[in-house]
């Protein structure tokens, strides 16, 4: 398909726009994958935030100019799928990972996250990052523990008085 320059302008400002948003990014060799599993990819990407696009590669290097993205730029070569997480840094990574245990003509090539470029052999690592949810428990349960400890530090005197009153009494019922 011929595109116009208008066109390749729209799609450079689009996936510019996204990329400049993004908080990771995953770009995959799709050759081979029928267009049903193509659209299952697409509706699972919808759903867990991930905006995909099947990109060329010269249009996809403009695109990701001036972002934290660059890093992918001179390694974009091949039919290219471009993933990019728009609400938590692990969610592209997950997605592939996930579709590709079912279908195995995707093949994850790059990742990038925080202006770094990693291998495929990086993706089960960025896809088992924690989404938002799990980071913040994570730290209210590391700023909830010095706390617990505190308050049962504060109660032990009067827990170990109770004992004691309690074994007293255990012993005085015993000799009766």
């Amino acid at each position: 398909m011929v595109l116009k320059l208008e066109d390749k302008k729209a799609i450079v400002a689009e996936v510019a726009k996204v990329a400049s948003t993004a908080l990771s990014a995953v770009a995959a060799d799709y050759r081979g994958i029928t267009v049903g599993d193509m659209n299952k990819l697409r509706d699972k990407a919808r759903k867990g935030g991930v905006y995909l696009r099947v990109v060329r590669n010269t249009l996809a290097r403009r695109a990701v100019e001036g972002t934290e993205f660059e890093c992918l730029k001179d390694k974009l070569t091949g039919s290219l799928i471009l993933g990019f997480s728009e609400t938590e840094p692990g969610a592209a990574a997950r997605l592939f990972r996930d579709f590709s245990k079912g279908n195995e003509k995707i093949k994850v090539q790059l990742l990038a996250i925080g202006g770094k470029a990693f291998g495929a052999d990086q993706l089960n690592a960025i896809a088992t990052l924690p989404t938002r949810n799990e980071a913040i428990a994570i730290v209210m349960g590391v700023m909830k523990q010095p706390i617990e400890k505190f308050v049962r530090t504060l109660a032990e005197p009067q827990t170990q008085f109770v004992r004691v009153v309690a074994a007293i009494r255990d012993q005085k019922q015993a000799q009766a």
